[in-house]
């Protein structure tokens, strides 16, 4: 078994090694895995700004104490958010609205999630689990080349805000580079109110107030209201299965729903005898991730909004259908043009991070958040030092429009106040007889599900390792744009060939995801993070978002 061995305390993966410290340490302090993953996302939010941060949300999936349960701390839309608020007089979809600025910006979550986790299942005061990340921010953290990249790439965007240009140009206006001390000391005041006050600082206190007063001087949506209301949402997961393995995910507005989907229309091929890799197991694969995303677009959004038909689009019978229409074509790709939702009409009433934890008692905790794209909004609060996020972008902003992904949707996922917006995010637990088996999930936009997919599959499928699971190379099919995106180097010439011969249109376009997973084999705890995070440098900044 290749990755990080565990400790007998436990073992924890994240996207910084940062994070990785302050969680591991957490865990040899008597901390349990909820401990350790406050703990690591209030570093991340620090020293991983691009991805994750206090102005976004996500979801988690924990597995501690004899349950299992999903929080939902996603952010939503703004009361005074409205159904066309980014689009022209003429109907058309405004460049960059969605995207830049504070009206880009949901309510977020992150705080009274991480709040929520500690409370619930945390066994340490917050004050401890704050404690790394407050130094970070106040004696500060040295930039990565590959921080670099993204820092000088959206500098341009930085310059339109005050709080950005404050804290993430140096004086003068320019970026910051590899190797240079990134201190941010009005984020870790803000850290400090949260600290001693929970999430009350951020909501109703005086963190409140910046965000407001921010909001106030350029042209934001939130409101006191919008804030006060906000909670995180427990509830239970939602629960597949998997040739004998127990799934947990988080369902709507996340993307569980696609993951079952997916493994439904896999589970009845024999797919260790066509091969990893192979051009039959990729053909199967992207078949089913077409007929999924058809789905998605069609059905799903927030289910506080109206009734969705997530136990159809859940069920074994809907995947084995969905499997026999693959093979009734053999092995020819179906245009994305001659797929339609699968279950008809229905009518009912990017940059993101992931973590795991898991401790010495078979506690784990799998968790996604994220601030949507590179940056977010790019407009950080002023006087709290930390992003808003861009997330209303993961709205329709009008039936048939792609956002930044290229996800287009229905009138499921609209604009309406007080929603949230559907997201591909898919933190995961598998179990295997009850016990703990494997907790993972992953950023990359709308390629978070089907690199979660992957990652189950090659281990339980082709009985990988958890290392060589993730390294594996990965394909990604979203129904539109139809086209097979592809890793570089990760088709052979005689598969790609083969594919081209079946129908597709091969894109070979940056990797895919940042997994982090820790997978238990005979008792034994393994962590593995993903070399694809390393390889990010060599490509110019793309969305990653949840």
């Amino acid at each position: 078994m290749d990755g990080v061995k565990g400790e007998p305390c436990g073992l924890v993966r994240s996207s910084h090694d940062l994070a990785d410290e302050a969680g591991q340490d957490i865990l040899r302090r008597g901390g349990n895995a909820v401990d350790a993953a406050v703990a690591m996302g209030f570093v991340l939010s620090v020293v991983h700004p691009v991805a994750g941060g206090l102005g976004g949300g996500g979801f988690a999936v924990v597995h501690a104490g004899g349950r299992d349960e999903v929080l939902d701390f996603r952010d939503r839309a703004p009361f005074k958010a409205s159904r066309d608020m980014f689009l022209g007089p003429e109907g058309e979809v405004i460049p960059e609205m969605s995207l830049i600025g504070h009206r880009a910006a949901a309510v977020p979550g992150c705080v009274a999630g991480l709040c929520a986790l500690r409370d619930r299942y945390g066994s340490l005061p917050l004050e401890a689990l704050t404690r790394a990340a407050i130094r970070f921010a106040r004696e500060g953290f040295v930039l990565s080349p590959q921080q670099e990249t993204a820092l000088v790439s959206e500098s341009r965007y930085f310059s339109r805000f005050p709080g950005s240009r404050r804290y993430f140009l140096k004086p003068g206006g320019l970026p910051y580079r590899g190797g240079d001390r990134l201190v941010q000391e009005d984020l870790a005041k803000t850290l400090e109110c949260i600290a001693e006050h929970g999430a009350a600082a951020f909501y109703t206190g005086a963190v409140a107030d910046l965000i407001l007063r921010d909001m106030e001087e350029n042209q934001g949506l939130f409101t006191a209201e919008d804030l006060a209301a906000y909670q995180a949402l427990w509830g239970e997961p939602l629960r597949g299965s998997y040739r004998g393995y127990d799934l947990f995910t988080a369902g709507l507005p996340a993307g569980g729903v696609q993951v079952i989907q997916l493994l439904n229309i896999l589970e009845p091929a024999d797919l260790k005898a066509l091969g990893a890799g192979t051009p039959e197991s990729i053909h199967l694969l992207v078949e089913a991730m077409r007929y999924t995303y058809a789905d998605r677009a069609e059905y799903l959004g927030d289910p506080a909004f109206g009734a969705l038909p997530v136990e159809a689009l859940i069920a074994k019978d809907y995947g084995r259908d969905l499997y026999g229409r693959i093979r009734k074509n053999h092995n020819r790709a179906v245009p994305s043009g001659e797929i339609r939702p699968g279950l008809g009409p229905f009518k009912g009433g990017s940059h993101t991070t992931h973590f795991s934890t898991a401790d010495g008692k078979g506690n784990a905790v799998a968790l996604t958040f994220t601030i949507n794209d590179w940056y977010g909004s790019r407009a950080a609060v002023d006087g709290a030092g930390f992003l808003l996020n861009n997330s209303m972008d993961d709205f329709v902003s009008k039936p048939g429009a792609p956002n930044m992904f290229g996800l287009s949707g229905g009138e499921a996922n609209r604009i309406a106040g007080g929603k949230r917006p559907l997201s591909c995010m898919s933190p995961s637990i598998l179990l295997k007889d009850g016990e703990l088996f494997l907790a993972l999930g992953s950023p990359g936009g709308s390629r978070i599900i089907t690199t979660v997919l992957q990652v189950i599959s090659n281990v339980i499928d082709y009985g990988m390792d958890i290392a060589a699971a993730v390294a594996f190379p990965r394909i990604h099919l979203q129904w539109q744009p139809d086209e097979l995106r592809y890793e570089p180097g990760g088709l052979s010439p005689d598969t790609a060939r083969e594919l081209g011969a079946m129908g597709y249109t091969l894109t070979e376009k940056p990797p895919m995801g940042d997994v982090n997973a820790i997978m238990v084999e005979k008792g034994t705890l393994y962590g593995t993070g993903d070399s694809r995070r390393h390889q990010w440098a060599a490509y110019q900044p793309s969305p990653a978002s949840g």
